[in-house]
């Protein structure tokens, strides 16, 4: 709600993330926008493929589904003054498998907003490929940084500066 963000921006939190709100009440958004700033507002759109292989953004921890393809949405949010898209893929999501390429190309080549993509990284290597080859703006993982080994035992890790140079700055010299 409009009195919900109110509280998290007088509390110092630069950013809120809309998800089934943005779809059940579109106007929310639109609102939101105008008030605090497209900058501030983000739309989360949590996406999979239905069972003709078609990608469909989802809502409500991806048990109902809208209807609408990830373009069109994603379309519809930046007209209505989104700053920025969180793209999640669930069928990719904690699987470890990379990030899904064709999504992530699919939806930042539709909209002139940043999409940060989520779900299914599993090595540095995978972050650049969504930026370098997806096309993403950023990215976020949470699986990779949290759950390690055969047992996936809960242990906070992250890249080393020197890994994170070498898959990101050393790429992207040789590509420039």
């Amino acid at each position: 709600t409009m009195d919900q963000a109110s509280q998290l921006f007088q509390t110092g939190i630069e950013k809120v993330i809309f998800n089934a709100a943005a779809h059940e009440d579109p106007d929310l958004v639109r609102q939101a926008a105008g008030v605090y700033g497209s900058q501030s507002i983000l739309v989360s759109m949590d996406v999979q493929k239905n069972w003709l292989g078609k990608y469909q953004v989802y809502t409500r921890n991806g048990k109902v589904g809208t209807k609408k393809d990830p373009e069109t949405f994603a379309r519809e949010m930046e007209a209505l003054g989104v700053g920025e898209l969180v793209l999640n893929s669930i069928d990719r999501d904690g699987t470890y498998a990379g990030y899904d390429l064709k999504l992530i190309r699919m939806v930042s080549a539709a909209v002139n907003i940043p999409v940060i993509a989520c779900g299914g990284a599993g090595k540095v290597a995978d972050l650049h490929a969504a930026i370098d080859q997806g096309g993403a703006s950023a990215v976020a993982a949470g699986s990779m940084f949290v759950f390690h080994g055969k047992h996936r035992a809960v242990l906070i890790n992250m890249p080393s500066p020197d890994e994170l140079a070498r898959e990101f700055y050393h790429k992207i010299q040789a590509s420039g």
